[in-house]
């Protein structure tokens, strides 16, 4: 039976048109109609923990629900905390890492027993990497039923020690039995979240103590501020001195990004040139004459240019300046010494061992504060002495449209920056591949928070799901670039239908793992496996109650970004990109590669 366009549209209408059903309370049947912990007045354990989340900042969760979460579900559901159901727990994660970076607030994740705790770790690594506060709570086994065959047991016997002890992955794990145990792993946590810089944690939590209900006053947390290291006035003039002649540059990471007011102050006071890890763009004016470039991934060949000069002093500020920030190129090693804050002293000399430097353990913006304080004392601004100009970067090359062909990558980022980033207030992502190198190197922001990619973790799928978070935890419009191999891997489009999140996905759409062929290519190899069938990613966004629009030619590309701003809820924009045009990337990450050996 063939069922026409027409059938399927008159029997939908049939089925909108039947009256609907009388409003009532659903009732609540089966085994948990009689559960002390499903009664709507009881406090239970996982009622109080979201409670205690919820005190410390906790305001959004996301994940997937299954049978062993039942009872923190419960919980969240009678707490301040809005839990957002997403189609898989990577998605969660994701969505949780850029709700935090997005609004500022700690976010947890929620997963089930077994797969459902395997499929958030990725995102949990992503979370550690990039230094965001995030919990993970997941369900499980409880301790009677260890060994016994349960379904998806997770317990000591079927997963790695890592998970429930702190390590690589998280900087506090437990798998509390007790409500006391519960308690002393909530106030380990108020006190990681009250450090500076990230800090992710696991709970897992079986069904015993979940479904536990409290007798009695409720135990309480102590509420404790945690004092940053401030550096001493001997640090301050010392890296004064070292600022004071020769040539030097402050090059800013993502932990700088709270001091965006201080750096612009210092920077300008002390004329230091500023060079930015990809992550840090828009932390300083990139349309400054100050600011030399993006470092790293789809970095500047300004940025090459001044290293190359062999700067005497660079003055790195909250970055570990890895791979994806220098390519750990000999040649960004300073002539004289480095000088390096972060609140994480394991920063220090961690890419250029053997080097010589200062580090210096602190807030970024307590100590710009302090050295702007003692120039304007001391005089030191009116001492300094002057250095050649860096280079500075340049204004892109403006394309006019074309009138055939698919949209060159360029012209599409072009038309971001008129459209998106000086258009509008929108959040802009960029997923790991072709798009954020094409991002890193054409967009230029001119305030912090406005950028957002994952370069330290790099998982495809990120910034297709993580985007989702972000708009639903600020209620802002976010626009991410993606790349069509990310979006077929995982999207959370569902789940922003769901929720009707602002946020629109530009899709470069060239049918192939771009940076894969391309990289192959450039290694001297014939590209395996990198081509894909085309998908019609505007048909996809359609099918799931989303609005799906197409470009395939640059003439409409404006007019197309322009509609997507202006639609509420999700939007997808499906740009056929030409395939051609290798990323900014190539030339710098082929060395990078052949720098491990091999050839």
């Amino acid at each position: 039976m063939t069922i026409t366009t027409a059938a399927v549209v008159t029997a939908a209408r049939t089925i909108a048109e039947l009256p609907e059903p009388p409003a009532a309370e659903p009732a609540v049947v089966g085994w948990g109609a009689r559960a002390p912990w499903a009664a709507p007045e009881a406090v239970t354990a996982s009622r109080w923990c979201c409670e205690r989340l919820a005190e410390l900042g906790v305001r959004e969760a996301f994940g997937v629900l299954g049978g062993g979460v039942a009872p923190f579900a419960a919980g969240l559901a009678a707490s301040p905390v809005r839990l957002f159901h997403t189609r898989h727990e990577s998605g969660a994660a994701f969505a949780a890492i850029e709700a935090h970076f997005a609004s500022g607030r700690p976010t947890a994740v929620v997963t089930t027993t077994g797969p459902g705790l395997w499929n958030a770790l990725n995102g949990m690594m992503a979370a550690r990497a990039d230094g965001a506060r995030v919990v993970l709570i997941s369900a499980a086994t409880t301790r009677a039923q260890l060994g016994r065959g349960a379904v998806q047991e997770t317990g000591p016997a079927t997963t790695p020690a890592g998970l429930t002890t702190a390590g690589p992955l998280f900087h506090l794990a437990a798998a509390p039995d007790t409500v006391a145990e519960l308690q002393q792993f909530l106030q380990q946590l108020a006190l990681g979240w009250a450090r500076p810089g990230g800090f992710v944690a696991h709970l897992a939590l079986p069904w015993s103590l979940q479904a536990q209900v409290l007798t009695g006053a409720p135990p309480a947390l102590g509420a404790w501020q945690v004092a940053a290291p401030t550096p001493s006035l001997a640090v301050i003039d010392a890296i004064l001195d070292a600022l004071a002649t020769g040539t030097s540059a402050l090059w800013i990471g993502h932990g700088a990004r709270h001091a965006s007011a201080a750096l612009r102050a210092f920077a300008i006071a002390a004329r230091l040139p500023v060079i930015a890890s990809p992550r840090a763009k828009g932390v300083f004016d990139e349309t400054h004459s100050l600011f030399v470039g993006v470092s790293g991934a789809g970095g500047h060949a300004t940025v090459d240019e001044f290293l190359a000069r062999r700067p005497d002093t660079l003055f790195v500020l909250g970055t570990r300046l890895g791979e994806v920030t220098s390519f750990l190129a000999p040649a960004a090693i300073p002539a004289r010494r480095w000088i390096h804050v972060d609140v994480d002293a394991t920063a220090f000399a961690a890419a250029f061992p053997g080097t010589d430097g200062l580090g210096v353990v602190a807030e970024v913006g307590a100590v710009l504060e302090a050295l702007d304080a003692r120039a304007r004392a001391t005089g030191w601004y009116q001492r300094r002495g002057s250095a050649p100009a860096a280079p500075r970067l340049a204004r892109p090359v403006h394309l006019a449209a074309r009138a055939d062909g698919p949209v060159r990558t360029p012209y599409l980022l072009q038309v971001v920056q008129e459209v998106v980033v000086d258009g509008s207030d929108a959040i802009v992502g960029s997923e790991a591949g072709n798009a954020f190198t094409w991002a890193n190197h054409a967009l230029r922001f001119r305030a912090p928070g406005r950028y957002r990619t994952s370069a330290a973790w790099g998982s495809m799928g990120h910034f297709t799901a993580g985007p989702v978070g972000a708009a639903l935890a600020t209620g802002r419009r976010v626009v991410t670039l993606v790349g069509d191999g990310a979006m077929l891997m995982q999207h959370e489009l569902s789940t922003a239908v769901a929720y009707r999140a602002d946020v629109v996905w530009i899709v470069l759409n060239d049918a192939q793992l771009g940076l894969n062929h391309h990289g192959m290519t450039a290694l001297g190899m014939s590209p395996v496996e990198t081509q894909l069938p085309r998908c019609d990613f505007a048909a996809l966004a359609a099918s799931q109650g989303a609005v799906g629009l197409t470009v395939d030619g640059e003439a409409g590309l404006a007019a197309a970004l322009t509609r997507a701003l202006a639609t509420p809820g999700p939007v997808v924009v499906d740009v056929d990109v030409d395939p051609s045009v290798p990323s900014p990337i190539l030339a710098h990450r082929i060395r990078s590669l052949a720098a491990q050996g091999g050839r």
